[in-house]
């Protein structure tokens, strides 16, 4: 018989640069599966440190990478006891966002990479969370999510779809899978944003995100 137990826990997250009244963009950031935090964070250390300040939550579930014991990566969910994992997450979310206490009017942008795509849009759709930007770098949207979850942002969130050409997670028939369910989510007027790679964060596409038209 598997039973249950409520308890209390911690978990750490990772913040790169100082946060000021020069800060213009804070990056709220969710990694991949088999990532920590803090080396994630690397892909944001092109952007002027001053103007920029990335928070980088944590997956709670953390793992050996190979046979030798040496590397730890990490996951956000699997298909075990998911609306559970879920609950916890985004309890554990909200205590970053508490913890940070950022100001009303900050301009944030949310970023999901690979699997992080899921917990962002998770997120967002539960908590209405208002953002500048919203980034969706080579993940699966989640199934169960609508364009009604979505439609809080009233237009006002720029949205892009980012992928690697040569991403070898991403076949053609879920390319065209993707692309429709995010066209249905967030209509024609949101950004696909292909680029010349892999399953990757490429910095350049990172900068060019803030980057003046």
């Amino acid at each position: 018989m598997e039973k249950e137990v409520s308890y209390n826990t911690k978990n750490s997250y990772s913040t790169l640069n100082t946060f000021s009244n020069k800060t213009k963009n804070v990056w709220f950031v969710c990694h991949g599966i088999s990532f920590l935090s803090r080396y994630f964070l690397k892909y944001f250390n092109d952007l002027n440190p001053k103007e920029n300040y990335i928070i980088a939550p944590q997956a709670q579930s953390k793992y050996y990478l190979g046979y030798k014991y040496k590397h730890v990566g990490a996951s956000w969910l699997t298909r075990e006891n998911t609306q559970k994992e879920i609950d916890n997450l985004m309890k554990y979310l909200d205590a970053v966002f508490d913890k940070e206490k950022l100001p009303d009017n900050v301009n944030l942008i949310a970023l999901g990479f690979s699997q992080g795509v899921s917990v962002i849009m998770r997120y967002m759709a539960k908590k209405k969370l208002i953002c500048s930007q919203l980034v969706l770098l080579s993940g699966m949207i989640p199934k169960e999510l609508t364009r009604e979850d979505f439609e809080f942002l009233n237009g006002k969130t720029k949205v892009s779809l980012i992928y690697g050409t040569n991403d070898e997670f991403l076949s053609e028939e879920k390319l065209i899978y993707e692309k429709k369910r995010f066209n249905e989510l967030f209509g024609n007027e949101a950004i696909i944003i292909p680029f010349d790679g892999k399953h990757e964060v490429n910095k350049q596409v990172i900068k060019d995100l803030i980057s003046p038209n």
